[in-house]
Order: structure tokens, then sequence, then C-alpha cells
């Protein structure tokens, strides 16, 4: 069976189940503190490291722009593999310097040496992350929405996934869980980096949407099953066979990806004509390599005042000249900021409010469910619409943001239950930026450069992650506390700061109106131009 763009999408997928290690911080970190004799700010300094790492994707963007983008009259200088392989590296030698570390195998490591091994980990996800979000919008670029959706929304499962596997081989020794993350996943990656490459689009039949639902199908049933694994470990004690059995099963799940890519290159190569095997190599070989090249607009068109047309290709420095660059960063920082900022304090929450261990518990294992349907469901739903109806991709933006104020003020709000209301509404509108943000961008300022934009903009999930987390809850928690230990019971401990990032979050809301009103007639092009490409086909 020789490659396609859907063993590729499976490929991408297997490596964004294994490489969210920064999701599962919550299973190593107490083993961190201990053996390195961290106090809670040093771990938490450490901490603010890895989300640095986990969203600085700049030269991920710009190595694959330089690897993987074909120029014209040559070949693909390298591909998506030379990225993930640069990512592979990071990835292991930031784990496992880390483990090293921990069990004592080398000295202590100085806080600030262990703050830049926990960002060169966390850097390596976003090599990853790049590579198969980009490639898969070079193949898919009539449903950039659904596939964004699909590698972002795994890659929002995998810390889940990660956890499974050491709650049933691995449990109660968190030390040997980090230098599984050192070698698992960049096992996973250099084992199928040389299938995630570039692939041709104008031999589309039409199958896309068909199989990318059967992709989007699998994740759901990924989801549901981890849902419910979550549910039942919080409530129930499992035995080790039932761990075993429950992992199969997941694995089971997990491989069902690469059957519907073979049933796809099955029914796609029984439509290629039928050509003696050379000559159809060379045609294959021939239209992959100008498929890609046709597939990027090469040109930046400039209207009548000299700034680059809406959907035109644009670097980084020329979408930093944008008005909208700077609605979707500011956007981001409201929605993303001040949603991380609810999903790092959200046990201190639970704790102020007086909810259960397991409650609480299963508060933090269930973010990763609404996180996931956040960047899943805003891929889809905006992708159906945009098709369908015209409908331009921020309002979806727009909608969520508005959602996610709402989120926060049930939060602040404080009555029994608020907890989870609030945080399936602030973390499935989280999710939901992370799918609709790199897809926007993709769309108004290309695919040329769209690696490096969309991370630059997710700098502003750190930012202001930092910013409403220490702040504002750190600022006013620790001015309401009283007591031993320095802590806080009841709505007072958390309302004033939720009410400021409703306040934020409302204020992306108004941003992403302005982003929706100035790119309107961008979408309607954009929406008749895929009815033509429908009808031609």
């Amino acid at each position: 069976m020789e490659s396609s763009k859907w063993i590729a999408a499976a490929a991408s997928i297997w490596i964004q189940c294994s490489c969210g290690a920064s999701y599962a911080f919550g299973i190593y970190s107490s083993v961190l503190k201990s053996s390195q004799g961290y106090d809670q700010s040093t771990l938490d300094t450490v901490s603010v490291f890895k989300d640095i790492g986990a969203n600085a994707g700049v030269l991920a963007g710009l190595l694959y722009t330089a690897a993987s983008v074909p120029r014209r009259g040559s070949r693909l200088p390298g591909g998506p593999w030379v990225v993930l392989l640069a990512g592979a590296i990071q990835y292991f030698a930031g784990y496992f310097v880390m483990w090293l570390s921990v069990i004592g195998a080398i000295s202590r490591l100085p806080v600030p040496a262990m703050c830049f091994f926990m960002l060169l980990a966390a850097h390596g996800q976003t090599f990853f992350n790049t590579t198969n979000v980009v490639t898969a919008v070079h193949n898919f670029p009539d449903y950039s929405g659904t596939s964004v959706g699909i590698m972002k929304g795994i890659l929002g499962l995998s810390g889940a996934v990660l956890i499974q596997v050491y709650q049933t081989f691995l449990k109660g020794r968190p030390s040997t869980f980090i230098l599984m993350l050192a070698v698992l996943p960049t096992s996973v990656s250099l084992l199928l980096m040389c299938l995630v490459r570039i692939y041709p689009t104008n031999n589309s039949v039409g199958d896309d949407k068909k199989y990318l639902d059967g992709f989007s199908s699998v994740a759901l049933i990924v989801a549901a099953y981890l849902l419910i694994l979550i549910i039942l470990e919080n409530l129930l004690t499992f035995p080790l066979w039932a761990h075993i059995l429950t992992f199969v099963v997941l694995l089971l799940l997990l491989t069902s990806p690469l059957t519907i890519a073979i049933r796809a290159q099955e029914e796609h190569s029984r439509r290629l004509p039928q050509l003696p095997s050379n000559e159809r190599s060379q045609l294959i070989e021939s239209e992959k390599f100008s498929a890609t090249e046709d597939s990027i607009e090469y040109h930046e068109e400039t209207s009548d005042d000299g700034r680059l047309q809406l959907g035109k290709e644009m670097n980084l420095l020329q979408s930093i000249r944008t008005v909208n660059f700077w609605l979707l960063f500011i956007a981001m920082f409201c929605g993303m900021g001040s949603g991380l900022a609810t999903v790092n304090n959200i046990s201190q929450i639970g704790e102020s409010l007086e909810y259960t261990t397991v409650e609480i518990s299963t508060l933090v294992s269930l973010w990763s469910i609404w996180n996931f349907l956040g960047r899943f469901g805003a891929g889809y739903v905006s992708d159906v619409f945009l098709h369908t109806r015209g409908w331009a991709r921020p309002l979806f933006m727009v909608l969520t943001l508005a959602t996610m104020t709402a989120g926060h003020v049930v939060i602040a709000a404080g009555f029994p239950g608020n907890l989870y209301v609030g945080s399936v509404l602030v973390g499935i509108c989280y999710g939901s930026q992370w799918s609709l943000m790199p897809t926007i961008t993709s769309e108004i300022f290309g695919v040329l450069h769209m690696g490096t934009i969309f991370n630059a903009i997710a700098a502003a999930s750190p930012v202001g992650s930092y910013i409403f987390s220490v702040l504002v809850i750190g600022y006013i928690y620790d001015k309401e506390a009283s007591g031993e230990g320095n802590s806080c019971y009841g709505t007072r401990c958390f309302m004033l700061s939720f009410f400021i990032l409703a306040a934020v979050s409302l204020s992306g809301f108004l941003v992403a109106l302005i982003l929706l009103f100035r790119t309107r007639s961008f979408y309607t092009q954009l929406f008749h131009t895929h009815l033509q490409r429908v009808a031609r086909r």
C-alpha cells in the first residue's frame, strides 16, 4: 500500500496522541518537587516555563516553511519529517535530563537549568503540533477547520491517553513516567515521521469529507471512552487486569485511523487511470509536486492603498503590520489567557468552595474532554456552516467568547455545582480557540507561513495566563486569605477574580466581533470559491 495523505493523517493522529506531556504535568510534579527540594513557588516557576515552551512555536513554524514548502523549479528541500526530527531531539533531551536529575543519576539541577530543560521538552511539542496541523491544512484545504480540529482535538486528548498508560503500567512510579515521556513520543515520531508529507489536492474526488468524518468519529469515540474511564476511575478502584483490559481497548480504538486511511487509499487508487505501473508512478510524482506548489499562492497582490490583500500569502513580518493580526492576538489573549488561568486554578477554586477531593479530581480530569470537544467541535461545525451557509469562521470565535464570558460568571456566582457547569462552558470555549485561530490564520494570511504566524499569535496564551493567574487571581486570593496556611474559603476568594475574567473574555468577544466585520466579505468570496470547486467535481 503506497503512502497517501490519508496515511499521513493517520500518522499525524498517532503522533498527536503521544506528544501531549505538557497536559500530564500533575502526574510527575510531586516527585519533581520532592526530589529537587522545591517549594510550591519554585515548582510553579518551572511550570510557567512548561507553558512558555508549549506555546512558543515560532521557530517550529520557520523551520516548517524552510524545510517543507516547495519553491518554484525545485523539489521538496526536506519535508515535514525534518521538523518532527527536531522536535523529537528536544523532547527526548528535555525529559531525559529531568529524569536523570529526579532519580539522582546526575547532580541536582539548579533551578534555571531545570527551567531550561522543561522549556526544551515542551518546546519539542510545538514542533510536533505545528507539523501535523499545517500538513493537514495543506492536504485538506477545503476542510481545514475539520482537519485542524481533529489534530488539535487529539492533542487535547493526549494527556488523558498518557495518563492511562501511567495508570496501567506505572502507577506509583512517577519518576519512571518521566522516562516514558522521553522515550514514547520520541519513538512514535521517529517511526512515523517519513509518512507525514504534503500530498496533492487536485486529485480529490469529493471523498475528503467522508473520510475526515471517519477520523472525526474515531476521535469522538475515543473521547467518549476516556470520559467513561475517567469517571469510573474516580469512583471505583480498578484491579490490574481491568486497567490492562481497558488499555487494550483504547489501543484498538487508536488503531482505527489506519483502517480508514487504507480504505480511502484503496478507493482513490481504483479511480486513478489504468496506466502501466511506471507511467502511473511518474504521474503521481509529478502531480504530488505540482499540486503542492499550486495549493500555495506565490504572489502578494496589493490593493490600491498598497496593503496586502486579505487571503494572500504573507510572512510573519507582513502579517504583524496588519490590524487583523492584532485583533486575533488580542482575542486570543482574552480567550486563551482567561481559559488557561481557570484550569490552572480549578483545584484551589474547588477547595475554597468545599468540593470533595474526588469531585476536584474528576473536574481536573474532565477538563481534557471539554478541551477536546471545543477543539474538534469548533473546527468541524465552522466548516459545515462555512460550506453550507457561507458563515464567516470568526463568527464562531465571537460565539465561543460570549459563552466563555457566561462560564466565568457562573464560576464567580459560587452556587452549588457551579464548577461543573462553569468548567464545561469555559473548557469547551477555551478549546475552540485552539482550532479556530490556526484555521482563520491560514485563511486570511495564507498557508505558506501559517506555522510561524499562528504560533506567534498563540504566544498570547501564556502571556494572558500569567497576567490573569498571578496578577489577578493570585493577588486577590492572597488578599482575601487569612488564618493558618494562608487559606481562603467561600465565594469571596474567587468571585471578584472571575468577574474580572468575565470582563476580559467579553472584551475578547468585542474584538472578535470587529474581526468578523472586517473579514465578512472575504469569507463570502471563500464560500463562492468552494461552491465552484464542488461544481467542477
